[in-house]
């Protein structure tokens, strides 16, 4: 039944990408599926992009374990959207094309700005994959007995061969069908759990602290005061610096559509992330936490996996598993195809060929890259396999949050801003999320060296302050730019991050054609 339940998920996403293969022949539809998604439809994959494999493990897991932070974090995810709402969404959408680094260039013209957010891409989307990978493998290793290094590769495989044939147009209708298969699997666990407690929610969580103690609604022993704060700010800002999500903007035609998708995402998550505290807690009350602590992994990862089953026998841990096996193959296609892109467009078609590459050497640069980042990803993963998935998307969330989301504001928001001040300040975040991570409890427990379990809380702050150093530092650079053509004056970009208008002048002249139309 597992077996034949994955097959029927492989079988539906490769016809969705050989259908987009026939489609997706340029590097417009390659990246962005030629701007003719929906904002229905964009906002449906959208929450697939954000709910990723660290949802339905890991937040399940982390709450099944006795500690409530997994609802925490989920909850600053969702704060993430309404910023992005507010001021990240309709501006980016209407300076950008491709990539994050098309919306910056559009004021900085310049290839160190390229090149900083493409290696910026880079450094998240990996560590985003790696977490994808580590659940994908415990899922196909609790089912199918096949060996989790095996599952693994088998994961880089399929989605390779996803970003390679369909682009981003196949990687959207995938997203689409696993956000909707991906609800249809919560409301089932939920009503199944309620069932257990005469359908009161309350009485999940009294049962849970009777049983589980206090400590079950508090952040674990190292997560608490500036730590919590560090991890809360990360998420809360870092969704609006992720490549993959911020690319979605660029796949609507319009900036209606843009908000349009937000709100429809922010209810589906929403609604998922409501589910989680009492599924999870679900998993401890009835799996038990003596068996979790068995199966489960060191990290709770398989938690909700083994609650469906105590619940609906070997159909619902087979549905479950597959819709957990999609929900991962459609987050990790997202992100190759955000880290190839930043590569082929950015890196090498922008800065190594100066903007001449043919829409064929795009298109190839775009696919080996592919290729690389997953084989990359790969390796990593094994190295990591009994991490909390949700502790493991931490990581590229506070690199966004300090690398990308203050060069991204300031350019929207600052007219003294210049090219200085945002490659400096890109590369000043990028370092210290990175370094302070590395030093920190995350990746040397007891030993580290940096006391926050989350460097967000220093981090961040570096990135902006590196943006406002590099550019007073610069002195006069950004008139100069300006009078070399190499900087688009502040007012033109307020304006067109406002109304879309790439030209007033051609504006105008088609407003007479729009009247005599109507």
């Amino acid at each position: 039944m597992t077996i034949a339940t994955f097959v029927v998920i492989i079988a539906i996403t490769l016809g969705i990408t050989a259908w987009a293969s026939r489609r997706s022949k340029d590097t417009d539809h390659h990246y962005v599926a030629g701007g003719e998604i929906k904002g229905w439809q964009n906002g449906l994959a959208l929450a697939g992009d954000f709910m990723s494999a660290a949802t339905i493990l890991g937040i399940g897991g982390l709450t099944a374990l006795g500690s409530f932070t997994g609802f925490y974090i989920a909850a600053g995810g969702l704060a993430a959207f309404l910023v992005m709402l507010l001021l990240v969404a309709e501006p980016l959408r209407n300076l950008g094309k491709y990539t994050l680094a098309d919306a910056l260039t559009s004021r900085f013209n310049a290839k160190g700005v390229r090149s900083a957010a493409a290696i910026s891409t880079i450094a998240i989307c990996i560590p985003y994959m790696i977490a994808q990978l580590v659940g994908a493998g415990a899922v196909i290793e609790l089912l199918t007995g096949v060996d989790y290094a095996v599952a693994v590769i088998i994961i880089g495989i399929l989605m390779a061969v996803y970003i390679t044939a369909g682009g981003m147009l196949a990687t959207t209708y995938i997203q689409v069908v696993k956000a909707v298969l991906l609800i249809v699997a919560i409301f089932v666990l939920l009503v199944l759990v309620l069932a257990r407690f005469s359908f009161n929610p309350l009485a999940v969580l009294d049962e849970a602290g009777a049983q589980l103690g206090g400590g079950a609604f508090t952040p674990p022993h190292g997560l608490e005061g500036l730590s919590w704060v560090s991890v809360a700010l990360a998420y809360m800002f870092g969704a609006s610096g992720l490549p993959h999500i911020l690319i979605r903007f660029f796949t609507v035609p319009d900036a209606k559509a843009a908000r349009a998708s937000i709100a429809v995402s922010i209810w589906v998550i929403a609604l998922v992330l409501a589910a989680m505290p009492i599924i999870g807690y679900g998993a401890a009350l009835l799996v038990g936490q003596q068996t979790l602590a068995a199966e489960a992994s060191e990290g709770g990862n398989l938690a909700v996996p083994l609650l469906a089953e105590v619940l609906g026998g070997p159909f619902l841990l087979a549905f479950v598993a597959a819709v957990t096996f999609a929900t991962i193959l459609a987050v990790v296609a997202g992100l190759v195809i955000a880290a190839s892109g930043a590569f082929a467009h950015d890196f090498y078609n922008n800065v190594i060929r100066n903007g001449e590459a043919s829409d064929g050497e795009q298109l190839n640069a775009a696919r080996i890259m592919a290729v690389v980042v997953s084989v990359l990803s790969i390796v990593l993963s094994l190295a990591v396999q009994n991490v909390n998935i949700a502790i493991l998307v931490a990581v590229p969330l506070v690199i966004a949050a300090s690398a990308n989301v203050p060069v991204i504001l300031l350019t929207l928001y600052w007219k003294r801003f210049n090219t200085t001040g945002a490659i400096v300040g890109m590369l000043t975040g990028l370092v210290a999320s990175v370094g302070l991570t590395l030093v920190g409890p995350t990746a040397m427990g007891e030993n580290a060296l940096f006391p926050l379990a989350g460097p967000g809380l220093v981090s961040m702050p570096l990135g902006f302050l590196g943006c406002y150093l590099g550019t007073v530092l610069s002195g006069t650079r950004a008139r100069e730019e300006r009078e070399r053509g190499t900087q688009v004056p502040y007012e033109e970009i307020h304006v067109r991050s406002n109304t879309g208008y790439r030209s007033i002048g051609e504006e105008l002249e088609r407003e007479p054609t729009s009247r005599s139309r109507a």
